[in-house]
């Protein structure tokens, strides 16, 4: 599933919409969890906070036409590397949220599918692209130190 570039906008400031309440430095607000609800046949994303108060939502056209059985797992893709990106862009700095909080993909029953984000100062989430090429590295290390 790729998105068009309106629909990444359109989540993008779905998600600014969702994290302005937030935006308010000098009151730091306690939030675990930022929950993202994509729905495969309405195309409706909703943002609800820790008590599932809706804080925005948005359309993506493109998701009420998908038919494939991976809707979750491209709509993850997706939105990791949005919220990444946005990050990367500064988004988040002014954010007045206690660290740590996620961005967190949850399903039509908000039970969590994955952490698409984690928003903290120390903490650095290892997936896939942090691995590859790790056995190698250690690997390299290992006899390295061993011949030494």
């Amino acid at each position: 599933m790729k998105l068009s570039q309106s629909s990444l906008s359109l989540i993008e400031e779905a998600v600014k919409k969702a994290i302005k309440p937030y935006t308010d430095i000098s009151e730091q607000t306690i939030v675990t969890d930022i929950h993202l609800q994509p729905n495969q046949s309405s195309g409706e994303l909703s943002i609800f906070d820790d008590e599932d108060k809706e804080l925005a939502n948005a359309t993506v056209e493109e998701w009420m036409t998908y038919e494939g059985d991976d809707f979750y797992e491209n709509a993850e893709r997706i939105l990791t590397t949005l919220l990444g990106n946005m990050k990367s862009a500064g988004t988040f700095d002014k954010i007045g949220v206690l660290k740590p909080f996620s961005f967190v993909l949850v399903d039509d029953e908000k039970e969590t599918l994955a952490e698409l984000l984690l928003m903290d100062d120390d903490t650095l989430l290892v997936n896939d692209e942090l691995l590859k090429g790790l056995d190698e590295e250690l690997d390299a290390f290992l006899k390295d130190l061993l011949e030494k």
